[in-house]
């Protein structure tokens, strides 16, 4: 099996987006692949080392919903970055081979960085070397453990070229030493927020995370965005425009043409749609909240499948550390 390695930064629970735009692709990964599932904490870090208690709390949270959308420890290893100090120490030989210039160049950087600058409005002032630097641990990530495919959408690429520019560089130094990561894009589309936002995220208070409750969700569906321009019950209405529909589209297949065309010829109401999609959704969600419920009452379950999945990633990036040692001429005593 060729081996993959991708990951999630712990700084919040995950949401519908993570679902349908990479977690469930995971999961048929996981039986097709050698599958490392990084839990990224150091590079949660980058833009939160003032709150490390955030990055803390949302360790075993991240945990367990990888678990209960059906990620299998027998698979899969799940690990946490943080406690594979051979990335840390990859990182620091990459960033020798790396121009600052370059990574200012980077797409996914450039934009972030603009949206830093536009946040706190100055020029640039607020961003620090290790949130700059990311994509160089990114590619200590992959390397460390001989990733040959890296699970991206459109918007990571940049960050494999940048990948693929750091072994290209090493092995003509040091020798064939590191695999060339290629990208296994994803055809998953990006999931729009309740509020029609073009994407669902954690700052932007517009997402169902997995670990919703009934009650939260059903606030939550209640409170997003319909047509407009129905203004009374029996108003016809625009279901391409309808959040609601949008997800019903999600999760309620089977009534679809149904819902759609009682929106247009007004003889649906948006309170009695949006009850129906509560009822769907968590009909939809069923097995992945049983499952989290399971592993919020055996936390103890969750830390030893993370410890185990952590010793498994540190004893694979040995390896990978012993060659890069050798090949680099700091193996001073194992000769």
């Amino acid at each position: 099996m060729k081996t993959i390695l991708t990951g999630v930064r712990p700084t919040g629970n995950l949401h519908l987006g993570h679902y349908f735009g990479a977690l469930t692709n995971w999961v048929k990964l996981q039986d097709e692949y050698n599958s490392y599932f990084e839990i990224a904490d150091v590079q949660a870090l980058t833009d939160n080392f003032n709150n490390p208690e955030k990055v803390c709390n949302n360790v075993r949270e991240v945990a367990i919903d990888l678990l209960s959308v059906g990620i299998n420890p027998n698979k899969a290893t799940i690990f946490v970055q943080s406690m594979i100090p051979e990335i840390a120490e990859l990182t620091v030989f990459y960033s020798n081979m790396v121009t600052v210039p370059r990574l200012f160049r980077n797409p996914t950087v450039k934009a972030e960085v603009a949206q830093k600058k536009e946040l706190f409005g100055n020029d640039g002032e607020s961003i620090t070397y290790g949130f700059l630097g990311y994509p160089v641990s990114q590619a200590a990530d992959i390397t460390a453990f001989g990733g040959e495919l890296v699970p991206v959408g459109e918007d990571q690429l940049p960050l494999i070229e940048q990948t693929r520019e750091i072994v290209r560089k090493f092995n003509s130094i040091y020798g064939e030493t590191l695999k060339e990561p290629e990208h296994l894009l994803s055809e998953a589309p990006r999931i729009k927020g309740l509020d029609g936002n073009e994407k669902m995220g954690k700052s932007l208070g517009n997402a169902i995370y997995l670990n919703d409750s009934e009650e939260v969700i059903n606030k939550k569906v209640m409170g997003a965005v319909t047509d407009p321009n129905k203004i009374k019950k029996d108003d016809p209405a625009n279901p391409d425009v309808c959040m609601v529909y949008y997800y019903h589209k999600l999760m309620s297949k089977n009534d679809l043409d149904t819902i759609c065309n009682e929106c247009k010829k007004g003889e649906r109401g948006c309170v009695a749609c949006k009850k129906e999609l509560v009822k769907n959704m968590l009909e939809f969600l069923k097995d992945v909240r049983e499952k989290r419920n399971y592993y919020e009452s055996h936390p103890e379950e969750v830390d030893k499948i993370l410890i185990e999945g952590t010793n498994r990633a540190k004893k694979k990036a040995e390896e990978t550390m012993k060659l890069v040692r050798q090949n680099m001429q700091l193996n001073y005593f194992d000769k």
